[in-house]
């Protein structure tokens, strides 16, 4: 099945139909269906990394099938196997099925096991109760295999399973990731444990197999984590940890409290700031490892790129949005609401930052780009969402290319692009020509008030984005200030001799950004100091004794007025 410019991957489904393998050509103006298991017992399926190997449960028997010849080259009885993992380059195969005990068998059963898909053996069978860390993880070459246990990380060399070669102890571990590729010919392991009662959870960056006790070369630690993800760049050169608490002390959110962490391969690590506080949605590592994006903040979230200082290099504004995703090249980015949103899509020129199409897709499950960087398909799946199910494909400018529906009595459960190795598929030229242009929707006007101006009643305004923002964009205070900025301005003119106003009320509390990022701490530094002298103002009323440093600080607030009234006129 070699890919050409016109045949792209395979897509997957499975539903309570069965199993399907979808080829499409000439951007999916036809489809062939290439492989259909009709058994509705299917409960996984699973690609291997470079999509040469094919693997899912019908119910009865694990099936491996070959996708260049479509025939099965391993099975094995395995009737309830729910999670599927390929190792890198196609050696082994890792299935895992849900632990249950029963009055005859108290014991249970081994329900964790690794085959030899060559030879077909089992290299490793055992009882593995939780699925959400059972998965064994190994290095791009293969030459290590981990797999996390109670209070430990074992780690298995060239395929020898029997006993570990190497442990790495840590008391309340809860997981750990390899890097996705070897620096300098080391691996490097993060591993992550959860804090208890008066001791914080945290995450630290090992060099293998150097395990012992001041032998970490980075360490991040953190409250409030019942969640950690963690989220490697492509070359392994850094890695940003998601800690999320379910519980919001503050009650001001259902999500809980998130914060974002970043850490390299050197183990410095920081804070990633955020300007608008609220969950943190989703969080994606561009392809090419320089840079990542966030969408966070209360609705309407906000999106923005981050280089590797955790600097922010572009602001996308706000809007209704709670997912952000790059194609396989790194050069388009979408920007969607899905679950109880709209389902709008925005697609993002990377390099031009300008949006070229904003489909919709409402009641959106799933959506995954297409390994060719062009198209991407959005799925509405059962257990999700019961009814509507179905799948579309689409091209990133818009235009929707195959639609299917699934028949009223029955569902859809998941959808999958075959995978692909680096350096497939060419990068798509993303056309200028495309760009999109917003289409001002007028609210609906009843006869009556037609041709009248009406008062906008919006209870929402999205912040536009940083390049095409303008003066409409202000808050109702910060025009009032760009004003106030004028008339001084103009006043300073027309009587340079003029002495600035000095009085505390000309502050407002929001001021427009001045342009330049040091003028504008410079104001937010002297507003706070304002603001401090005003609280000592208001103790000095009520009768209090103050040192004299205060009374110092009280003494400069005509100077600290003035500098502020130059700095807003500039």
């Amino acid at each position: 099945m070699a890919n050409t410019t016109q045949v792209l991957p395979l897509l997957s489904t499975r539903g309570s139909y069965g199993i399907k393998l979808i080829q499409g050509t000439d951007a999916f103006k036809e489809t062939e269906t290439l492989h259909n298991d009709p058994s509705s017992k299917c409960r996984t399926m699973a690609y291997s990394e470079d999509g040469s190997l094919f693997s899912y449960c019908d119910g009865e028997n694990l099936k491996v099938m070959d996708m260049t010849t479509s025939e099965i080259v391993f099975q094995t009885p395995k009737q309830k196997t729910i999670s599927i993992v390929f190792s890198p380059k196609n050696k082994y195969i890792a299935l895992w099925e849900a632990y249950f005990t029963t009055p005859q068998n108290p014991q249970g059963n081994n329900n964790f096991d690794i085959y030899d898909i060559q030879s077909g053996e089992c290299v490793k069978s055992m009882v593995y109760r939780k699925q959400n860390t059972w998965k064994p993880q190994w290095t791009s070459d293969e030459a290590i295999c981990g797999r996390c246990v109670s209070n430990e990380v074992q780690f298995y060399e060239k395929g020898d399973f029997r006993n570990a070669a190497q442990k790495l102890y840590l008391q309340g571990i809860e997981g750990f990731s390899f890097s996705p590729a070897s620096q300098g010919g080391e691996y490097l392991v993060a591993a992550h444990v959860a804090g208890k009662k008066g001791s914080p959870s945290f995450v630290r960056l090992f060099k293998y197999p150097n395990f012992g006790d001041g032998k970490a070369i980075g360490n991040k630690s953190f409250f409030k984590a019942d969640k950690v993800d963690m989220m490697w760049n492509k070359k392994g050169s850094a890695l940003l940890i998601l800690v999320s608490a379910e519980v919001d002390t503050t009650g001001r959110s259902y999500y809980g409290e998130q914060t974002l962490h970043f850490m390299n391969t050197k183990g410095e690590s920081s804070l990633v700031p955020f300007d608008k506080k609220g969950p943190i949605y989703s969080v994606d590592w561009n392809p090419n490892s320089q840079q990542f994006c966030a969408v966070f903040g209360y609705m309407p979230a906000k999106a923005t790129l981050f280089n590797l200082k955790c600097e922010p290099t572009f602001d996308f504004g706000t809007g209704a949005r709670n997912m952000c995703k790059y194609n396989a090249h790194g050069n388009i980015l979408c920007l969607a609401g899905f679950g109880n949103l709209h389902g709008v899509m925005e697609m993002w020129n990377v390099d031009a930052k300008k949006v070229v199409s904003k489909p919709q897709a409402a009641d959106t499950t799933s959506f995954e780009w297409c390994p060719d960087g062009q198209h991407f398909f959005t799925a509405t799946c059962s257990p999700r969402l019961r009814v509507s199910n179905g799948y579309k494909i689409w091209h990133y400018s818009g235009q929707q290319l195959l639609k299917f529906d699934v028949e009223k009595s029955g569902e859809l459960w998941e959808v999958l692009w075959q995978s692909q190795p680096d350096g497939s598929f060419p990068v798509p030229r993303v056309s200028a020509a495309g760009v999109y242009k917003e289409v001002k929707k007028e609210a609906y006007r009843p006869p009556s008030a037609r041709g009248l101006d009406i008062k906008s009643t919006s209870l929402r305004v999205d912040e536009l984005p940083q390049n095409q923002r303008n003066n409409e964009q202000m808050s109702a205070a910060a025009m009032k200030n760009k004003k106030k900025r004028e008339a001084a301005k103009k006043t300073k003119q027309n009587n340079p001799d003029a002495s600035p106003d000095t009085s505390s009320n000309a502050i407002e509390p929001e001021v427009a950004s001045m342009g330049d990022p040091e003028v504008d701490k410079k104001i937010k530094a002297l507003r706070k100091k304002i603001k401090q002298i005003e609280d000592l103002k208001k103790k000095q009323k009520e009768g209090k004794q103050l040192e004299k440093n205060q009374l110092d600080k009280l003494n400069s607030e005509k100077e600290l007025l003035k500098e502020l009234n130059e700095l807003q006129i500039k």
